[in-house]
């Protein structure tokens, strides 16, 4: 492994994080999470070459100590993880890299290093809608025939919003008369229905989100004031 010796610290991050080379030796662990669902997808190392590397072609690279060379994620199989972000810890000797996986993480082709029956934050599941939104905006720009969504774009912005108010109230009256899997499928109903509709008007979950956070603060912020 090559390094370039440096005083003290050394390489820093846009964020003007200095990091702390000399602890490890010259690597850093860096632990690469899924950008889109907060998948933890894998560990590898990095030297400052291998920093440099990601930082300029925009695919995580790290340094492999079984090749003794700098090794970019995907570089055989095309499974690239193309880098969102980056950040160290507090000590200055970890690295956690958000990255937007361009197939399986992992070489024996599981979405992560994990396997397939790795645990599941419960944010990874609530994740599925921003999955979910993309399959919508998808299915608005290729209109493909036989899609149930393409059929409702056919019919315009009112039948979609009156689907919205359908499946609202047929949620309503599940709550009150059927039994929890009928609950759980009308509430799934309505999701879909409501991101279709925020798709088409040129709006997102995100927003949406951001909204309820806003709202979530400001009451905390009344309590606080002892207002709420």
């Amino acid at each position: 492994m090559t390094t370039t010796k440096e005083p003290g610290f050394g390489q820093q991050l846009s964020s003007g994080q200095t990091l702390d080379w000399d602890k490890g030796g010259g690597l850093l662990p860096a632990i690469v999470q899924d950008a889109e669902n907060g998948a933890v997808l894998m560990l590898g190392y990095m030297n400052r070459e291998a920093l440099a590397a990601t930082q300029a072609t925009g695919r995580v690279t790290f340094w492999s100590r079984s090749k003794n060379r700098l090794w970019t994620k995907g570089e055989t199989s095309g499974h690239f993880l193309e880098l969102r972000q980056i950040a160290a810890d507090c000590d200055g000797d970890t690295l956690l890299i958000l990255a937007e996986p361009k197939g399986p993480a992992c070489h024996r082709g599981t979405s992560t290093c994990w396997g397939e029956d790795a645990p599941r934050s419960a944010a990874q599941q609530v994740a599925f809608l921003n999955l979910l939104e993309q399959v919508i905006t998808q299915r608005i720009a290729t209109r493909p025939p036989g899609s149930y969504t393409a059929k409702l774009l056919a019919e315009g912005t009112r039948r979609i919003a009156q689907k919205v108010g359908e499946e609202g109230l047929e949620l309503a009256l599940a709550g009150v008369v059927q039994s929890d899997p009928e609950i759980i499928g009308e509430a799934a109903d309505l999701l879909y229905h409501m991101l279709l509709l925020l798709k088409v008007k040129g709006l997102s979950l995100s927003q949406v989100i951001a909204e309820l956070e806003t709202r979530h603060a400001d009451a905390q912020a009344n309590a606080r004031a002892g207002t709420d």
